[in-house]
């Protein structure tokens, strides 16, 4: 049977008014030439519901019931690596089938997004304390103490982004626009080291480590670049020089290094214990502007040095 015609909000609204006026079905269907049957259906809809518009419709039932979806977040909240094409494969097996895309958007409806896994050290139970007990210990420091910290660590640069993936705005059909891409080079683009340090007031110096970097390195980077970094943050006598437990940092020689040149420098020289088993608490990872003026990107080629 092919589907009857709408009739128009307008024609509608005017079924309400005659009726109103006291007239019957018979004499509406008679006065605006519609079936009665027609007329019966747009009254009983404003009695009900007490207007004429087209309501939502319910639309296709969804295939993922109530108990389908508890599944999906079950199966979601236990591996949170599972990609929506095992959740898929899944349903399949209970005969329920709908596109990844739909378990995507149910799994979004219900506050589980697709994102990057954040990068964390492997820790130790006994680290995992430590780190927690460093935090309790300094909790309550004042807000001048941690002004005038200065923190320093090494990290790795990559030359050529593309490392770490990330999204881009574009339009479609522009994907090898040269803005839109990121360039490759075989074998790698290559990584340089470098020590750098930043306090509340902004970043320090950043030194660039040529070869393998041993306690002398470190000792001769400290000297050619901590008074200049703390000249320029303008931070107090009694500032503080923060470093983790990497062996070139706590050995004898540095300690000895630390204790003789540094408290030159500083009226009360200190550091801040980062925990056993030489804890890592890279802070230029996330200190972007510290490291980003060594990053090369479409230009490689033409650089004749890292340090460029």
């Amino acid at each position: 049977m092919p589907r009857s015609k709408e009739i128009q909000e307008q024609m509608r609204t005017k079924v309400i008014e005659i009726y109103q006026s006291g007239k019957g079905y018979k004499a509406i269907s008679k006065a605006l030439g519609l079936q009665r049957t027609t007329v019966r259906a747009i009254i009983h809809k404003w009695q009900k519901h007490g207007t004429v518009v087209n309501l939502p419709r319910s639309g296709r039932p969804t295939k993922i019931t109530p108990r389908v979806q508890r599944q999906l977040f079950r199966e979601a909240t236990k591996d949170p690596r599972t990609t929506s094409k095992e959740l898929q494969a899944s349903l399949a097996s209970i005969k329920v089938s709908v596109h990844d895309s739909t378990i995507r958007k149910r799994l979004g409806k219900n506050g589980l997004h697709g994102r990057f896994p954040r990068r964390k050290p492997l820790l130790s139970k006994k680290n995992i304390m430590a780190r927690l007990n460093f935090a309790k210990k300094h909790l309550n420091d004042c807000q001048d103490f941690w002004e005038n910290t200065l923190w320093t660590d090494e990290t790795k640069v990559e030359l050529l982004e593309g490392a770490c993936p990330h999204y881009i705005w574009r339009k479609s059909n522009t994907a090898f626009q040269k803005k839109n891409i990121i360039p490759t080079v075989k074998y790698g683009g290559g990584s340089v080291m470098v020590w750098g340090c930043f306090a509340a007031s902004g970043p320090g110096r950043l030194a660039v480590i040529d070869g393998t970097m041993n306690s002398t390195v470190y000792q001769k980077i400290l000297k050619e670049n901590v008074r200049p970094s703390v000249r320029q943050l303008k931070l107090k006598q009694s500032w503080v020089l923060q470093q983790d437990n990497d062996p070139k940092h706590t050995s004898k020689s540095t300690s000895e290094w630390l204790k003789k040149n540094i408290s030159m420098i500083a009226k009360t020289f200190g550091k801040i214990p980062c925990g056993p088993t030489r804890q890592k608490l890279n802070f230029l990872e996330s200190a972007c502007p510290v490291t980003s003026g060594v990053k090369v990107t479409q230009h490689f080629r033409k650089r004749t040095s890292y340090q460029q």
